[in-house]
C-alpha cells in the first residue's frame, strides 16, 4: 500500500431478525451460510491484504456478531487474528445484542483479546423495545454487563435509541437513568430515522406509525446532552459520550477521513483516495468471491473537491470542530472558500464559532447540524 492504514471494519451480516428500522446490510434465519461466509471472508480478505497488517483499531460490526455460534465466532477471530492483528495497546470492538449472548461466547472473544463490547440497549423499557422488534427484556442489559465485567472487560459501550413511536420524555430520561446508573464507559444516543425501504418507513407512510414531533426530538436529544454530561459523560462527538479514555478510536478514523480496510458484504474501505463498497446483498457478495470475482459493487474516487468537502462534513461531527490550520495544510484551501456565504452566514447566527484555531458546531449549531453541514456539501 502506498499509505498506512491502521483501522479496519469487518461486517458479519447475521440476525436473529431484522428490524423495522435497520437499513444496515442484514440477513436472518440463514444458519446454513454462516461457514460459507467464512470461507468468502478469509478469501477476501487473504486476496486483498497479501500478507497479515497490524492495526491500531478493528472494529466487527453487524449484523449481529454475536448471533455467531462460538465454534464461528472463534473461527473468525482466528481469521482476523492471522490476517488483521491489533497491537497490544489498540482498540478492538465488537458490536453485540444482549439477546442470547451467551458466556460460551463472551468467553471466546475474551480469548482473542476483544476490548471493546458496544451493546445494541436501545431502550429500557419493555414497551419500546417491543416497538423496536428488539428481543431482549430490559432487565437482560444489567445481567450481560455484569457477566462481561466479571470477565475483565473494562470498555463497555450502550447503543441508545429516542424519538421511538410513542415515547415520552420522561420515558426517554427514565431509559437515560437505567443506563447511567449501570455506569458503562461509553453510551451513544440516536434518534429514530425512518429509511427508504425499511418495514418502519412503509408502516410510517401508511401511518401505523406515528414520527415523533420535532420539537419533542429536539428535548430528548438535550436531555441526553445534559444528563449525560451530569453522570460524567464527555460528549466528542454528535451522538457519542465517554468516559475519559473511552472514546470510540475506530469512529474517529472515520471523522478524521482516516484510510480504513473493509470487508465483508456491505462494508466500505478508504483506501489511497478510493472510497470502495462491497456488495449489500450477502448471497451476492459470496457468488462474487466463489467465482473469482470482485465483490465490490462501486468505487468512488475521492477527487480533491469532494475530499475537501467530506472532511468538512465528518469533522463537524466532532464537538471539538476542525483544525484550521492543519485542515488548509492538508487539502490547500480554506473551509470557508467552500461556501463563503454560507460560512459567514452561520457564524453570524451562531450555529458555527471559532475556538482555539478550532472551528466547531456551538450548542445550537448541534440541532441544526445536518443542514449546516449540507452547504459544503
Amino acid at each position: 500500500m502506498s499509505e498506512s492504514v491502521s483501522a479496519a471494519y469487518i461486517h458479519v451480516p447475521f440476525c436473529i431478525h431484522r428490524c423495522g428500522y435497520c437499513d444496515f446490510t442484514v440477513i436472518a434465519n440463514r444458519d446454513d451460510l454462516l461457514s460459507v461466509y467464512l470461507d468468502c471472508l478469509e478469501q477476501e480478505i487473504s486476496e486483498s491484504l497479501v500478507e497479515p497488517q497490524q492495526l491500531t483499531t478493528l472494529f466487527i460490526g453487524g449484523g449481529t456478531p454475536n448471533y455467531l455460534p462460538p465454534e464461528h465466532l472463534q473461527r473468525l477471530l482466528k481469521i482476523l487474528q492471522r490476517w488483521l492483528p491489533v497491537r497490544s495497546d489498540g482498540e478492538f470492538s465488537i458490536e453485540c445484542n444482549p439477546e442470547d449472548f451467551s458466556s460460551e461466547r463472551m468467553d471466546v472473544i475474551n480469548e482473542f483479546n476483544v476490548n471493546r463490547v458496544s451493546l445494541g440497549v436501545q431502550s429500557f423499557q419493555a414497551e419500546h423495545l417491543k416497538t423496536l422488534e428488539r428481543g431482549h427484556r430490559p432487565e437482560t442489559v444489567a445481567d450481560v454487563t455484569q457477566r462481561l465485567r466479571d470477565r475483565g472487560f473494562q470498555n463497555i459501550s450502550f447503543d441508545l435509541i429516542y424519538a421511538v413511536p410513542g415515547q415520552s420524555l420522561t420515558d426517554w430520561e427514565t431509559t437515560l437513568g437505567h443506563a447511567i446508573l449501570l455506569a458503562p464507559q461509553h453510551i451513544s444516543t440516536y434518534g429514530l430515522t425512518y429509511e427508504k425501504g425499511t418495514a418502519f418507513w412503509t408502516r410510517r407512510m401508511k401511518s401505523q406509525l406515528e414520527q415523533a414531533e420535532d420539537e419533542l426530538e429536539r428535548s430528548m436529544y438535550a436531555s441526553a446532552m445534559k444528563e449525560l454530561s451530569q453522570a460524567g459523560y464527555d460528549q466528542y462527538e454528535l451522538s457519542n459520550h465517554a468516559r475519559s479514555g473511552f472514546q470510540c478510536r475506530h469512529n474517529q478514523i472515520y471523522w478524521n477521513a482516516l484510510p480504513y480496510y473493509g470487508f465483508g458484504p456491505g462494508a466500505a474501505s478508504l483506501l489511497n483516495g478510493e472510497r470502495v463498497t462491497r456488495y449489500r446483498s450477502v448471497t451476492g457478495w459470496i457468488k462474487k468471491i466463489q467465482k473469482g470475482e470482485s465483490p465490490c459493487s462501486d468505487r468512488e474516487v475521492l477527487g480533491p473537491d469532494l475530499a475537501r468537502r467530506e472532511a468538512v462534513m465528518l469533522g463537524l461531527r466532532q464537538l471539538k470542530g476542525i483544525h484550521l490550520s492543519s485542515y488548509e495544510e492538508r487539502f490547500n484551501c480554506s473551509i470557508r472558500d467552500l461556501a463563503p456565504e454560507e460560512y459567514d452566514n452561520f457564524l453570524k447566527r451562531g450555529l458555527l464559532e471559532i475556538d482555539n484555531e478550532h472551528l466547531r458546531l456551538t450548542y445550537e449549531g448541534r440541532f441544526l447540524a445536518d443542514t449546516v453541514v449540507a452547504e459544503f456539501l
